[in-house]
């Protein structure tokens, strides 16, 4: 598909021609656009729809298990409000400095777990898909790998995984169970697990996200050695602007660098040369410090792949209070992904939706349709994006592919 001409060229201007990989389709939280997301029907629908990874973010039960929620807190996503058996189980919580009054997954075993029920997280602006609610369990992690499994050999091409630590630092040092007693679970060592017993640690099939950096630097380090596998790795990257503390929001600093400077730990030791090149590293860092050229070189000994959040990327601003179209505009591609490209980094971008409340507008006014940002992510450079709509973007890649022709030999 064509991209409006201004946006276009805002992204071609930033980067070099070259000629492009194919793009990866991700399948955000699955096909969450049409089902209820993190159910084994979402991922299901998205691999038919064509996505080369689906993605499961993982929480923790009780008893050890990693299960596919977006967030350790449960009622928006869940029935658990209307579960009387577990009306006492809500409680009020900090997770990663914000306070949070709800039910966690921490509190549940896996079989208390499995009473649940998945519901859409999005009713306003997705309406059609509340008749889904209830209808669906909640999947373990080692369910969704033994899906991709099935439906990669049902299909005959390769499924790949793209799993979410949420939280690490909360679940190993931080966080406590109704009971007060310390969660004190690895959750990345418990991830590994997973795909080391379900044997699925194929590089070309999975990628490992957070948007911390300790547990990421941990699993490169330590324990994918320690298990014999090496996987891709992915930092992901939210709000650049620096207008976010972690007091009123987890989305503008890396959480772990935060919490280990504030215990006054040896950051140096945790992160290495980049405590000690870069200014003022520790607890005022944001993600934006983390995108300097500099910055990005020090994360490249260690991570090879960002995931940048397309508002950041796309310099998209807010429309001022008095516009008479409220509507979030775009503006200037941002500098950093040339410099990341340049490094090597692989470079995927969250998330692109269909609806218009997810839509940004050009300078003239005008909407860009879904397809429309992903194909121009895609002439920007980019090598994936995630999407709730999988099968848009897999029109739009496939359509891509068409056009360069067959590789030659």
């Amino acid at each position: 598909m064509r991209t409006l001409l201004l946006l276009t060229c805002l992204m071609l201007a930033a980067m070099p021609a070259l000629a492009a990989p194919r793009l990866l389709v991700i399948a955000h939280r699955g096909a969450s656009g049409e089902r209820p997301e993190h159910t084994l029907e979402a991922y299901r629908l998205a691999i038919a729809q064509g996505a080369d990874f689906i993605e499961p973010d993982l929480v923790p039960t009780r008893d050890g298990i990693l299960i596919a929620r977006h967030e350790n807190s449960l009622s928006g996503s869940t029935n658990v409000a209307d579960k009387p058996e577990f009306a006492a189980r809500r409680t009020r919580k900090q997770v990663d400095g914000v306070w949070v009054d709800d039910w966690f997954s921490e509190d549940f075993t896996l079989a208390e777990i499995r009473q649940l029920r998945a519901r859409e997280t999005k009713p306003n602006e997705r309406p059609g898909n509340v008749a889904f609610n209830d209808q669906f369990g909640i999947p373990t992690f080692a369910e969704v790998i033994n899906l991709a499994r099935e439906e990669s050999q049902r299909l005959g091409r390769p499924i790949g995984i793209y799993p979410e630590t949420k939280h690490p630092t909360f679940f190993l040092n931080e966080g406590r169970r109704l009971d007060g007693e310390p969660i004190a679970q690895n959750t990345s060592a418990m991830l590994l697990d997973d795909l080391v017993a379900s044997e699925f640690t194929d590089p070309k099939r999975v990628f490992i996200q957070s948007f911390e950096l300790e547990n990421l630097l941990q699993l490169k380090r330590v324990l994918m050695p320690h298990s014999g596998v090496e996987i891709p790795l992915v930092f992901l990257v939210g709000d650049v602007s620096r207008s976010t503390r972690p007091d009123e929001s987890n989305f503008g600093q890396p959480y772990d660098v935060v919490w280990n400077a504030r215990q006054n730990h040896s950051l140096p030791e945790v992160y290495g040369p980049m405590a000690q090149t870069l200014p003022n590293f520790g607890a005022n860092t944001s993600y934006a410090d983390l995108m300097t050229p500099e910055a990005l070189a020090l994360l490249h000994k260690d991570i090879g792949n960002l995931g940048l959040w397309s508002a950041a990327l796309l310099g998209v601003t807010l429309a001022p209070k008095d516009a008479a179209d409220p509507r979030p505009r775009l503006g200037t591609l941002a500098p950093w992904l040339a410099s990341a490209k340049s490094l090597g980094f692989g470079v995927h971008v969250y998330t692109i939706r269909k609806e218009a409340p997810f839509l940004f507008v050009d300078a003239q006014g005008k909407e860009q349709s879904a397809p429309q940002l992903i194909a121009a992510l895609a002439d920007a450079g980019v090598d994936g994006v995630f999407s709730d709509q999988p099968g848009l973007a897999a029109e739009v890649r496939d359509a891509r592919a068409a056009a360069q022709g067959p590789k030659e030999n």
